[in-house]
């Protein structure tokens, strides 16, 4: 398949996220990828680290001569820089550093990057994103179609989550109404929110809400689609499946945000030996329970649904 001829519909972009890293969402990108490759569809996978980029790894090939060090420094084209993944339907199109890191990218530079990912030719790019909360990691998280959160059972994990998101939450927000003159108004009803009574987001959200008509139109129009699409990775006992659905109901109760539990990946020793062989873990052990556990949240977010509480 030629993934570099006109495409003639924008892609359906995920990127995925989470604040810590050693979550292992360079394991579940690269994985969930390689489902939807295997369903005939066109992907190209872009690793956003710039501050450590390592998809490669997880799909068993060698680092990549080209980058996106070369999109920026060298002006060469997007589509050229997409080299063959080793899986059939899916490309790679990696982060590189030299003189590039997550805090360095300009504004327009990040700006005409995002127009040119909207432009790929795929069915699906997914968005590796670096560790952090930084403006342009929040940014590129906030492109995507389906914004995807990678935690594991541990309370640091989590608390790292929540932060991501509330950042990635209010950068919305202020995005949003910041279009229309109203970010100063965000932003100090924000900073005085104890004089308003406002003890979390939701709260935030439902003051300005009251503030206008206009205002609640625009957060009605621009925040509907606002939804946090959680995969559980690492679980050990059936117990913490349930963390899962616990996030879920704190992301809605505290920042009234949308979101679906789309599934679990169970802890496998195997994972490590795969990418120390430099293995794609689905590509060597395609009948294996994790296996089975990445396809079905796979299907899950395909349809925007959520896993199944039965254990």
């Amino acid at each position: 398949m030629d993934m570099k001829t006109t495409n003639k519909r924008n892609p359906e972009i995920w990127t995925v996220g989470g604040g810590k890293g050693g979550t292992g969402k360079s394991f579940v990108l690269s994985n969930v990828g390689n489902c939807l490759a295997l369903q005939g569809k066109r992907v190209i996978l872009i690793d956003g680290d710039l501050g450590g980029a390592n998809l490669h790894t997880f799909l068993g090939i060698n680092k990549p001569k080209i980058s996106l060090t070369d999109f920026f420094e060298k002006k060469m084209p997007l589509p050229d820089l997409v080299v063959d993944s080793g899986i059939k339907n899916m490309g790679l199109l990696t982060g590189a550093i030299h003189s590039l890191s997550p805090d360095g990218i300009k504004y327009t530079q990040k700006l005409k990057l995002f127009r040119h990912i909207k432009r790929l030719d795929a069915d699906y790019v997914l968005i590796d994103l670096g560790a952090g909360a930084h403006f342009n990691t929040i940014d590129t998280f906030l492109l995507a179609d389906k914004m995807i959160v990678v935690i594991i059972p541990e309370v640091i994990a989590i608390e790292n989550l929540y932060f991501f998101l509330k950042n990635a939450f209010f950068r919305q927000v202020l995005n949003s109404l910041g279009g229309h003159g109203l970010r100063n108004v965000v932003q100090n009803t924000w900073r005085n929110r104890k004089e308003h009574g406002i003890l979390n987001f939701n709260q935030l959200i439902d003051y300005l809400k009251g503030l206008s008509k206009t205002m609640e139109n625009i957060i009605n129009s621009k925040l509907s689609d606002f939804r946090a699409y959680i995969v559980l990775n690492k679980i050990n006992t059936s117990q913490e499946i349930m963390i899962g659905h616990s996030v879920k109901s704190i992301c809605k109760k505290y920042f009234g945000l949308n979101s679906s539990y789309v599934g679990y990946i169970e802890f496998d020793a195997v994972v490590s030996r795969c990418i120390n062989k430099r293995q794609s873990y689905m590509q060597a052990y395609p009948a294996s329970r994790c296996a089975r556990e990445i396809e079905r949240l796979t299907e899950n977010l395909l349809e925007g649904k959520n896993m199944s509480t039965k254990l």
